[in-house]
């Protein structure tokens, strides 16, 4: 992984394509394919639903990660965001990644 401008990263660890989702179904299919990435992990998402750039740090702020912004011009017409996964996330239920588990 490697920054660019502003902190973001040039070259993520994991790209979640999310071409055509509404932020629902992108939070599900991010939160499977980050199920395993390691603390640290810069993750950029890349959405076409005009709710994601206030789903996605809502997300975050819910879980723990780090919202690190848009990343500018990383994937043609498509918005790219980036998050960096923290450690001591907080965790979601599997099938609703938008409800923490209750007693964590």
């Amino acid at each position: 992984m490697t920054a660019a401008a502003g902190g973001v990263a040039a070259s993520p660890d994991v790209v979640v394509d999310g071409t055509g989702l509404l932020c629902v179904t992108l939070l599900l299919r991010l939160a499977g394919r980050i199920r395993h990435a390691a603390p640290g992990a810069v993750i950029q998402v890349v959405a076409t639903d005009p709710a994601a750039p206030l789903d996605l740090p809502a997300w975050c702020h819910l879980t723990g990660h780090t919202y690190l912004g848009p990343v500018p011009g990383a994937h043609g017409d498509c918005c790219v965001y980036a998050l960096q996964l923290s450690a001591d996330a907080r965790p979601t239920r599997e099938d609703a990644p938008w409800r923490a588990i209750a007693g964590h």
